[in-house]
């Protein structure tokens, strides 16, 4: 069967959209991927398969002058998780299955394979979420949840650096499916629990509320549409960590949040191609 390549280039800004409106491309068995062109230039999105092509032409939709390239035959999985390497990040070690060994002493280890479901932990966005989660009061997080959870990463990194139940929720079913089995990998299968959920609307994390700290790394548009859910899931001294913010879309948020009745704790701002993200905490009053 012949293997093929899909590409086209974006501005940096437009890297982490692109990557989350592709993201189910990889439980259809296709590798997406996104590799930087020039220092703080664009990016260049890739989508590697074989055989049919359908699918990835209707995801492509307005995708500005994206080309197809016959490949030769080869693993571009393997290829692609070969690419990405262990790194550390506040307290814990993020590494793809196939890199075990070599985890500094005294760090929590990440389990997470590349191509499986958004979130391996490279992009500044989910490192501001696992740099702030290191800094909270473990007394004031005993009932968290993960919002649009992607791989699970955030929600096992609790489970890990607390020692306690975690939950996490995500739009996605397969992805949440994904996201069960990395728990497992990571030995949190028994503290993690992942459900299928748009925002925080599913019984189970209905049931859950009032909560003492809801993540979401998403983007600015679901983060303003679910303000008004999260202002009332969260309890009083609550808080809420946000991220998927470009930094010029930070004082919008910040503002949308405020009139919900949460203030500003403290904020991360971390570079990714050359895009600073930042990454909020806000406590509710």
């Amino acid at each position: 069967m012949s293997s093929w390549k899909a590409s086209f280039v974006v501005p940096a800004i437009e890297r982490l959209p692109w990557e989350k409106a592709l993201e189910h491309l990889n439980e259809d068995g296709f590798v997406v991927t996104s590799r930087e062109i020039s220092r703080d230039g664009p990016w260049c999105i890739e989508i590697f398969g074989e055989g049919a092509r359908d699918k990835v032409e209707a995801a492509l939709g307005d995708a500005p002058g994206w080309r197809w390239e016959e490949l030769p035959d080869t693993d571009w999985v393997a290829e692609n998780q070969r690419s990405f390497r262990p790194f550390e990040i506040g307290p814990f070690w993020v590494h793809p299955s196939h890199v075990a060994d070599g985890m500094p002493a005294g760090l929590l280890p990440l389990r997470i394979d590349a191509g499986l479901a958004f979130g391996t932990g490279t992009h500044a966005t989910t490192r501001g979420c696992l740099k702030l989660l290191a800094t909270l009061d473990p007394r004031e997080t005993a009932n968290a949840v993960d919002v649009g959870s992607g791989s699970g990463i955030i929600a096992i990194a609790m489970a890990k650096l607390w020692q306690r139940p975690a939950l996490g929720g995500d739009n996605d079913a397969e992805t949440v499916a994904v996201a069960r089995e990395n728990a497992g990998l990571n030995g949190v299968g028994d503290l993690c629990r992942f459900v299928h959920a748009a925002g925080l609307r599913a019984r189970e994390l209905e049931a859950r509320a009032p909560f003492d700290l809801v993540v979401a790394n998403i983007l600015a548009g679901p983060l303003t549409d679910l303000s008004d859910s999260f202002a009332m899931a969260v309890r009083p001294r609550g808080r809420v960590l946000l991220s998927g913010l470009l930094v010029e879309q930070a004082a919008h948020i910040l503002a949308v949040y405020t009139q919900r009745g949460f203030a500003f704790e403290r904020r991360i701002d971390l570079e990714t191609g050359g895009a600073w993200w930042r990454t909020l905490l806000l406590r509710r009053q």
